[in-house]
């Protein structure tokens, strides 16, 4: 069956209130947007998260069950922490965990699934091919992170292409162009410093047999980093 509901939201540890600390409400708008496009993954019977790990993770390998922990301790909130197990999870995984332990979606059985940043397009187009492809009603939140490099303000100084790659995203989200997503560069992606390219392919694959109407809700780059949020329902 293909995927019923999908939700695209970025990961910076900023969006845990405990880790962002007195500069919570900062990004108050960014939660609202993610939570909402998180809640309409409760029509699935099954939630798949995806999200970016390091080049050397072995592609199609890693696949964590829903007790898989996550901890924040690393971004200065020891105290928080999700899933029963030990704290494998990647940030982009442990992100989209605590999202979903806020939502409505919150009580469905989920899988994490880490996409190394070095997986080539064709290999993420196969993986979103792959999941759609199963029996049960699948919700998927992918979660990435535009350019690191918008302004002078960016964790890595301003590159003059990073506004404009993650505005051809936004725009393929909005307007559900898969053919935009599947042909993203991965080195340019990867000189940007966008971690959500090789998630929003797996994205592109899952969607190919879905009739999903899209809902871009935030594009804004409020740290020198473009984080988007969509709802595909």
């Amino acid at each position: 069956m293909p995927v019923v509901a999908a939700a695209v939201c970025p990961h910076p540890p900023l969006l845990v209130p405990e880790v962002a600390s007195g500069a919570a409400p900062e990004l108050d708008d960014l939660r609202t947007a993610c939570l909402a496009a998180v809640d309409a993954l409760s029509t699935a019977s099954t939630i798949v998260v995806i999200g970016s790990a390091a080049p050397a993770v072995p592609y199609g390998l890693v696949r964590f069950p829903a007790a898989a922990g996550g901890s924040f301790a690393a971004y200065g909130a020891p105290g928080v922490r999700i899933g029963s197990g030990d704290p494998v999870l990647p940030l982009s995984l442990a992100i989209g965990g605590w999202l979903l332990e806020q939502s409505k979606a919150t009580g469905l059985p989920r899988t994490y699934v880490a996409v190394p940043t070095s997986a080539t397009p064709d290999e993420c187009l196969g993986l979103g091919r792959e999941i759609a492809a199963g029996n049960d009603r699948v919700g998927l939140l992918v979660m990435g992170d535009g350019s690191a490099r918008r302004s002078e303000h960016s964790p890595v100084h301003l590159h003059p292409r990073a506004e404009i790659f993650d505005t051809t995203v936004a725009s393929a989200l909005q307007h559900r162009d898969l053919d935009v997503l599947a042909a993203l560069d991965p080195d340019l992606a990867t000189e940007l410093q966008a971690a959500g390219r090789a998630p929003w392919q797996v994205l592109a694959g899952a969607l190919e047999s879905a009739t999903l109407t899209p809902d871009l809700t935030y594009n804004v780059a409020p740290y020198g980093v473009g984080y988007l949020v969509a709802a595909f329902t």
